[in-house]
């Protein structure tokens, strides 16, 4: 009896430390946040973690303490904010949008500070995770991957004639360049012709925007760039009045002015991007072995504004998307998802 005690007892153990320690209630946790870029999409990624951790610390006993800075596309600015987290001691990372989950990535290698990134449309192919399922280092997150095969057609099922489109991006943004090459097998493949625009500054973008009015260009695809989301309430009037459908790859397109914007739900992605900094930080999971969330991409946003200027009718512009969508929604053309809720 004595040894059976004894070793009952020692698997105790075991299991004790094979499971992860779990969050007492009134534990404090700090986040700290860093945005890319100020656009409506990563905003409102920004918001709803911040909402949605608020709820779950309520629901838990357990204090989320967030400290959010935004380095507005700046390397050197973004490596400060990076260093001041490290600085404030904060349990845990979130980095939106590539290039700050590499920069955090890097400089938590020694420090092992646990990292959330959020809206990495690769990251396999960025080398933050060495799989989907198995990120395999101190790193996890959400995925924005978009469908480029079902944004074209859409393309041309609105318009089936389509014979000039124009691929709007910047060169400088690594998460576009898969989808502009997906995007040139898809029109090769369909005998369409396709011409590169690229800026890295508003400005630039608008004078790439008025070489695509000049080239007659019939629609135009831009993936989730973010430096073409930032310039999109600069362009949309000149793209829409020239009769070129804008395609952007996440709603806030669409709400900027787009035609339409085509991908996940980024409240929902922010949502889940919260879940899982309670996931590390209150049950203990361990970044390594958590899996990245991913979404389905069928969701079209259409502007109901650019579809008069077009002179379409939203009705049966949602008619010919419905069987290629998980759902059509409508939006009007506003500066942020608050101002239409408004």
């Amino acid at each position: 009896m004595k040894k059976i005690l004894c070793t009952v007892l020692a698997l105790a153990v075991l299991f004790a430390l094979a499971v992860p320690a779990m969050a007492e209630e009134g534990q404090t946790f700090k986040v700290g946040i860093c945005n890319y870029v100020d656009d409506a999409s990563l905003n409102q990624i920004v918001d709803n973690i911040q909402t949605q951790l608020t709820a779950l610390g309520e629901e838990l006993g357990v204090t989320f303490e967030v400290s959010y800075d935004n380095c507005n596309a700046d390397a050197a600015v973004m490596e400060q904010i990076i260093q001041n987290f490290i600085a404030e001691n904060v349990d845990l990372m979130v980095g939106v949008a590539t290039p700050v989950a590499i920069a955090m990535q890097a400089d938590t290698e020694d420090n092992q500070i646990p990292v959330v990134f959020a809206a990495v449309s690769d990251p396999v192919s960025a080398g933050l995770v060495a799989s989907m399922d198995a990120p395999g280092a101190n790193i996890t997150g959400t995925s924005d991957y978009l469908d480029t095969n079902a944004i074209f057609n859409l393309i041309f099922a609105e318009k089936p004639d389509t014979d000039l489109v124009g691929l709007l991006y910047d060169l400088g943004q690594d998460s576009s360049t898969p989808f502009i090459q997906a995007a040139k097998e898809i029109l090769d493949a369909k005998g369409v012709a396709y011409k590169e625009y690229n800026g890295t500054t508003v400005p630039e973008v608008q004078l790439a925007v008025d070489s695509m009015v000049a080239d007659g260009v019939d629609a135009a695809f831009t993936p989730s760039d973010n430096t073409i989301m930032t310039a999109e309430l600069s362009i949309y009037e000149a793209m829409a009045d020239a009769g070129i459908r804008h395609y952007g790859g996440a709603d806030s397109f669409a709400l900027n002015g787009a035609f339409v914007g085509y991908g996940v739900d980024y409240a929902n992605l922010g949502i889940e991007t919260a879940n899982l900094i309670k996931a590390i930080l209150v049950d203990g999971a361990n970044p390594a072995e958590t899996p990245v969330v991913t979404f389905d991409n069928g969701i079209a946003t259409v502007n109901t504004d650019i579809c008069a200027t077009l002179g379409l009718d939203y009705d049966a512009v949602a008619e010919t998307f419905a069987p290629l969508c998980t759902a059509v929604q409508p939006i009007t053309t506003a500066e942020s998802f608050d101002d239409v809720a408004e």
